[in-house]
């Protein structure tokens, strides 16, 4: 389990990443995006789904922060933060075939969405 701290320390990283040169806006200047998500897996799948959402994750371009976590009272729910360099390169996440292939694999493995928030990124503590 990541410990707070870590956390953080991810998240202090993925945006000071983001604010370099070239990496913090597109072309067409948009703001940085974030998305923080439920994603109900199938009882005693949570696992299985959680290799697949992190084995997609590399082939998305334009992500700062994928992180994946456990919910504690849930044994079934997952909770998603996405911290990515533009809107357009969230849109643009679901299309590399890699992707597609893991979506295939993980629907089944999925009983329902929670929560949904998209947020803007807009500094850190740590």
């Amino acid at each position: 389990m990541m410990e707070r701290r870590e956390f953080i320390g991810a998240a202090a990283l993925a945006l000071l990443a983001s604010s370099a040169p070239g990496l913090g806006m597109g072309n067409d200047m948009e703001e940085i995006y974030g998305l923080i998500g439920q994603l109900k897996a199938n009882a005693g799948q949570r696992a299985e789904l959680i290799a697949i959402l992190l084995e997609a994750s590399q082939a998305m371009e334009g992500n700062l922060l994928y992180l994946v976590a456990e919910d504690l009272e849930d044994p079934d729910l997952i909770w998603i933060t996405e911290v990515w360099r533009t809107r357009t390169d969230h849109a643009n996440s679901l299309k590399p075939a890699a992707v597609q292939a893991a979506i295939a694999r993980a629907r089944p493995l999925i009983a329902g969405f929670g929560l949904r928030a998209e947020t803007r990124p807009v500094g850190y503590a740590g």
